[in-house]
Order: C-alpha cells, then sequence, then structure tokens
C-alpha cells in the first residue's frame, strides 16, 4: 500500500492512466484490480484437490449448505444490517444516494465469500 501511494504522488498521471484500463468503455472493471484479485486468488487454487471434487456428487450436503448460506441467507441478512446501520443509525449523516450505495456494497459483499477467504487467509 505504501508503494500505491508513494506511486500516486509521484506519477499522478501514470495512475490516472492506470485507473483508466478497463475491461470495455464505461464497465468500472478496472484491468489492474482485476488482475491484482487473480493473483491472490492463485495461491488457494493451487492447494485445491481437483479429485475430491469428483466426490462432491457422492455427499452434496455441504455443497448444498454453501450455496444457501451464500446466496439466500448472507444477501438479506446483509441488506438488513446495511439497511439498519446506513438508514436508521448513520442514516442523518449520510445522503439517501450514498445510504443506497452502501447499502449495496454490503450486500454484493455478502454474496462474495471469496473476499472473506482472501483477507483472512482461509483454507
Amino acid at each position: 500500500m505504501l508503494v500505491g501511494v508513494l506511486l500516486g504522488k509521484a506519477l499522478p498521471t501514470f495512475i490516472d492512466t492506470v485507473r483508466g484500463w478497463e475491461f470495455g468503455g464505461g464497465s468500472q472493471i478496472s484491468v489492474p484490480i482485476a488482475v491484482l484479485i487473480w493473483l491472490m486468488i492463485v495461491p488457494m487454487m493451487m492447494r485445491v484437490d481437483f479429485a475430491a471434487i469428483r466426490e462432491v456428487g457422492r455427499r452434496p450436503r455441504g455443497l448444498f449448505v454453501t450455496l444457501f448460506v451464500n446466496w439466500l441467507v448472507k444477501p438479506f441478512s446483509m441488506a438488513l444490517i446495511g439497511w439498519l446501520f446506513f438508514r436508521v443509525i448513520f442514516g442523518a449523516w449520510i445522503s439517501t444516494a450514498d445510504a443506497d450505495q452502501y447499502i449495496a456494497g454490503t450486500i454484493i459483499l455478502a454474496a462474495a465469500p471469496c473476499t472473506a477467504m482472501v483477507s483472512s487467509g482461509a483454507t
């Protein structure tokens, strides 16, 4: 992070150029960030036992629990938590448009379990 801050201070025009690199015009999907996230995920993928994936069909309970929690429980619970914090608790200090964006961010974060695994180093 320190290198990024120093680069931003020393070469602001270069950083503006890099910030403009997107997958398709107006997609707002940053190529550098996508590459860096991929580089964070690759080491975990190297430890996956791909031979064991064939066994999932024989014992699918874990897969079903994971899908249920990740796609039905977490997004809706985070929507509730986001609404509580950004509309009720901090609503006086945050505009409605910003609150909507923050709530959308909490829902997206809840639907992205890899974010927690990458940041915590879970295997």
